[in-house]
């Protein structure tokens, strides 16, 4: 007995006791020793790392595992067992060469792929919180240009490889397969499983009619086989300004008030506004000076408003709140899956009332028969947004400070008296709207049937839908706000109703032939039908402005009512061939043919053909031999067509209108009653209008190097968009229906590409990969019919827009500020120069300032853009940051309109302090022109004075995060636990010195960008 007990003693020690291990780790393909090789007991933090020859020793038990891992190559887990040496091999890690990627219609691997496809990284995406995925896609992709701002909704403006025409500019979304070019904010980004940018032609090109902006392909979520997954992400942030436009108060605005009319030569207490100053005249200087700013207590003669200081920018903020909560729950077995979820996101604004709230429902699933050889399935999505817009920015900086919020018993709206300009009161703006809210409602998905042919062919049809149903209120109140008044309320009510239906069908052929040759065939047709109608009424005069009471049915007052409905269809055959050989020489060939009910029947249809080629160089033997530090590298050509038909329903036909006051007409003769109303011509038909093309040529190269801890892609192109449809303006000689759609323009676009990332592993426990991406392109138009190639700015005789880019900026020179008699008198004539004036250049030296030394001043093209994100893991911690930037591009900073001049922008409205230091004779250093009562230098021309340089450099996006150990957090009954703290738009830190406003990403007066700080968790189980 005493011998048993030894031996149950002794077993268990024996059994478990720690060991020393050593081993050798080589390449399995060049057999050659791999230092750095992470080595770890699996669920400890013990662990060793090879040395230099490929040697590793570490201490385990026998019934431990080893777990090998190294960038770049397959992990691999050893059980320890009785060996006290384990030598291991390991293989190149192709995972990233083999991932799948939507292209159109079908998937590819990456590999294979020879035209210019970018891939978003989905979890980096929805690091930033905004209501549209896209938004969180700014400085991530090259090529990939995001303009958006603050607002609730978060709209966003998105363009692939610059502005390649003259009309809309947006590219084409597929989601699940379906088309659609709507704004994503009603799309939940969590629903979002990959996102590929298809950037040129050749890999666009299969969406043919529209997809000459590029194309965003969306798959969303689907459950995994074997594992039910119950997912639940919660979110909250708070938002504010970063920075805001300083305003003068009411002090300071009577001391700018007084230097006007004193600069101008007129006593300043005859001002219309209510100042009144204590001033005189420095005897020894001759100099005006101003003692005290005199403020009366009421503001109208009823004493209702008293004077005031408001700060209109802090009445209309507030402190933002975002929630954004999502659960999931997927499943996957050998007969299907599903995916479902639900989400609500809320954005209350940095600006009051404004909000935009969304709730959304997803059930994708599909289901296998017949052995398997058949698939049915749906993607479905319905969304429910509601927003309310406002941002009264502008309404802000023109409101006078002396104006109160509300009269001085608080019941009624403060506004302007006598002698004020007619500026509304923005707090009123906000709250008379806070009602004012639209609801969407959208169902959007495809259901499908797939089947297995044979074991090469594929068969699928599907079906997608996308129905948005639109309806909004908007009631204008009854309002009393100083001498600003409307008595007669109104309600519009409107209704718009959107169905697009897509119906592909597609053949897909893969085989491959003795490990040698790869092919793909792909052939379908396509059916896209939509349908648009809408309807407004309005009503005047209702009792109660009660939100319950306010329909059309209550109103007494004038009614009306409008509406309008328009249909359009495209028809689409395409084919498609991918060959691959010895899967290291790649051909690409695409052709698709498009009818379009927007064209005439001469040129309905357009046909988009593309081919492109790839070569693998690294798979050559004559590389591997000579070069060991490159792991894959990709010569890449493509080149394309692809089509823009983004023109009215009705472009095509002579369009008539109703016109009762321009075209009524006692034709009959009657002499008496209401006259029958006429038609007439807006405008003319043009059945000769085809189709606008974009041929693009793109050369790429794709590399992983050292192991592929190096990677990255570079991309040159050339696009070329001819016969742009365009509605030019036309001279009033031609009379009644002078609009027509022509084809009349060309553009070319020239740019390149690089995005370069490095994986780095310092230990077992600390991980960094670094992605950072540059691009550039160049812009101009070739080409415009003679009589609208003054339309696009110049001066209508030798200036024009042809050579340079679109939108670029024609305007004056402003050469600083005229600081000396001496210089007042030798420059030009320029009508009201004066001293502390600006000085505008005689760029044709013919001794005169006037329209003919206007030239090219400026363009809204950025020299180039740029992003940088890391990432960096260390034991449970993750830390990430996203800095994007763009250099070299000029905006023009329209608050300058009403920071820098008392006249030239709503004289009579708020300046900001700005202003306060501009040019006088005792501040002769200032470049802000001095104070002036009138305009009498035109200095509202426009000039280089308000042009400015909008380079910048922000932070973007930062986020830390905890992920909570397994064996803690299964005691609870989950699988995976990770909180985190983080933040959106977190600074500025570069921008040009020559920049004078807050945000060069939004110099307007735009929805202010916000500082963003959240925290959240996410948790499955």
């Amino acid at each position: 007995m005493r011998f048993r007990l030894l031996l149950l003693l002794f077993f268990p020690v024996t059994l478990f006791a720690q060991q020393t291990i050593t081993g050798t780790i080589t390449d399995a393909e060049t057999n050659t020793p791999i230092p750095g090789v992470n080595v770890l007991v699996k669920n400890t933090n013990r662990g060793a790392v090879s040395d230099f020859d490929g040697i590793f020793t570490i201490t385990a038990t026998s019934t431990d595992t080893l777990v090998f891992s190294f960038l770049g190559y397959k992990t691999v887990s050893e059980v320890v067992g009785t060996r006290s040496s384990i030598n291991i091999s390991l293989a190149n890690d192709a995972q990233a060469l083999e991932s799948v990627i939507v292209t159109g219609y079908q998937t590819q691997r990456k590999r294979d792929i020879t035209g210019a496809v970018s891939v978003a990284d989905v979890e980096e995406m929805n690091k930033q919180s905004a209501a549209s995925p896209i938004a969180g896609l700014k400085g991530r992709i090259a090529g990939m240009d995001i303009a958006s701002n603050g607002s609730p909704s978060s709209p966003t403006t998105i363009r692939i490889r610059g502005v390649g025409t003259l009309n809309n500019n947006d590219p084409l979304y597929i989601i699940d397969g379906v088309p659609t070019k709507a704004g994503l904010h009603e799309l939940n980004p969590n629903d979002i499983a990959s996102l590929q940018v298809l950037k040129d032609a050749s890999a666009a090109s299969i969406y043919g009619s529209r997809a000459a902006n590029g194309v965003i392909i969306i798959t969303t979520k689907e459950g995994k086989l074997g594992e039910v997954v119950l997912s639940v992400n919660a979110q909250t942030s708070i938002s504010s300004y970063t920075s805001i436009t300083e305003m003068m108060d009411t002090q300071e605005y009577g001391r700018a008030l007084w230097q006007a009319n004193v600069n101008a030569g007129i006593d300043p207490n005859t001002n219309s506004i209510k100042y009144r100053f204590d001033w005189g005249v420095n005897q020894e200087t001759g100099a005006p000076e101003l003692n005290k700013v005199l403020i009366p207590e009421f503001l109208d003669q009823q004493q209702t408003l008293r004077s005031s200081n408001t700060n209109w920018f802090e009445e209309i903020s507030r402190v933002g709140v975002i929630q954004d909560y999502n659960v999931s729950l997927s499943n996957g077995t050998e007969k299907g899956n599903y995916y479902t979820s639900f989400g609500f996101f809320k954005n209350e604004g940095i600006i009051k009332t404004s909000k935009f709230d969304r709730f959304s429902l997803r059930l994708n699933a599909d289901y296998k028969l017949f052995n398997d050889r058949v698939v049915i399935g749906e993607n479905l999505s319905i969304t429910k947004t509601s927003e309310v817009e406002g941002a009264p920015i502008n309404a802000a900086l023109q409101a006078l400070p002396i104006i109160p919020v509300r009269t001085f018993d608080g019941t009624g709206w403060g506004g302007p008296v006598a002698g004020m300009n007619d500026r509304q009161n923005p707090v009123r703006l906000l709250e008379d709207n806070k009602q004012n809210d639209y609801d969407f409602l959208r169902l959007f998905g495809s259901f499908y049937v797939e089947a297995n042919l044979t074991k090469s062919l594929k068969f699928r049809t599907n079906l997608g839908l996308d129905y948005g149903d639109f309806t909004a209120r908007r009631l204008r109140k009854r309002y009393e706000s100083g001498y600003l008044n409307n008595p007669v309320n109104r309600l519009e009510s409107s209704q718009t109703h959107d169905f697009k239906m897509t119906w592909s069908n597609t053949l897909n052929y893969n085989k491959t032939f003795n490990d040698v040759h790869e092919l793909s065939v792909l052939v379908g047709t396509e059916y896209f039908w939509a349908n648009t109608n809408s309807f407004t009424a309005s009503r005047e005069d209702f009792v109660i402005e009660d939100e319950d009471y306010t329909y059309l049915d209550a109103g007494t007052g004038i009614k009306n009512n409008s509406g309008f409905g328009a249909e359009n269809i495209l028809m689409s055959y395409f084919g498609k061939v991918n060959y691959s050989l010895l899967d290291r020489y790649l051909v690409t060939g695409t052709l698709r043919y498009d009818g379009s009910s927007r064209f005439g029947e001469n040129n309905r249809f357009g046909t988009f053909p593309a081919f492109s080629l790839g070569w693998r160089i690294s798979e050559e033997e004559f590389f591997k031999d000579n070069v060991s530090f490159i792991n894959e590298l990709k010569f890449r050509y493509g080149f394309g067509i692809t089509g823009n038909q983004e023109i009215d329903n009705n472009a095509i036909f002579n369009v008539y209108v109703t016109d009762y006051p321009t075209t009524a007409y006692d034709i009959d003769g009657s002499k008496t009653g209401n006259l029958p109303s006429g038609y007439k011509l807006i405008q003319n038909a043009n059945p000769n209008l085809k189709w606008e093309e974009s041929m693009m040529s793109n050369f790429g190269l794709d590399f992983e190097l050292f192991n592929q801890k190096v990677y990255g892609s570079a991309e040159y192109y050339i696009k070329e968009t001819s016969d742009i449809l365009i509605l030019p303006p036309y001279i009033a000689t031609l009379g009644e229906g002078g609009n027509q759609f022509i084809n009349g323009a060309s553009m070319e676009n020239k740019g390149f590409e690089l995005s370069l990332g490095k994986r780095s592993s310092f230990s077992n426990e600390l991980q960094v990969d670094l992605n950072a991406n540059i691009s550039l392109y160049k812009n101009k138009i070739t080409k415009l019919p003679s009589e609208v190639v003054n339309a696009y700015g110049g001066n209508g005789a030798d200036q024009n827009i042809l050579g340079r880019p679109v939108n670029s900026f024609y305007g004056y020179v402003a050469d600083g500020l005229f600081r000396s008699e001496e210089e007042v008198v030798q420059h030009a004539d320029q009508p009201g120069k004066d001293i502390g004036r600006i000085r505008y250049s005689d760029l044709n030296g013919d001794g005169v300032v006037n329209a003919d030394d206007q030239t090219w001043i400026g363009a809204p093209h950025p020299d180039f853009t740029y992003g940088f994100n890391a990432n960096v893991s260390y034991k449970n911690f993750d830390l990430s940051f996203l800095l994007q930037g763009v250099s070299g591009i000029d905006v023009i900073n329209d608050f300058k309109y009403s920071t820098d001049f008392w006249s030239v922008s709503e004289t009579g409205s708020n300046k900001a302090t700005r202003l306060l230091d501009a040019y006088s004779p005792t501040n002769t250093n200032s470049s802000i022109p001095a104070i002036s009562l009138t305009d009498s230098n035109f200095e509202s021309r426009f000039s280089t004075y308000f042009v400015e340089n909008g380079s910048y450099l922000k932070v973007r996006n930062a986020q830390l995060g905890y992920s909570f150990e397994e064996d803690l957090i299964k005691k609870w009954g989950m699988k995976s636990m990770r909180i985190y703290i983080g933040g959106d738009n977190l600074g500025i830190l570069l921008k040009s010195k020559s920049f004078t406003g807050i945000d060069p990403e939004n110099p307007g007066f735009g929805y202010p960008n916000p500082l963003l700080v959240k925290t959240g968790f996410n948790l499955k189980f």
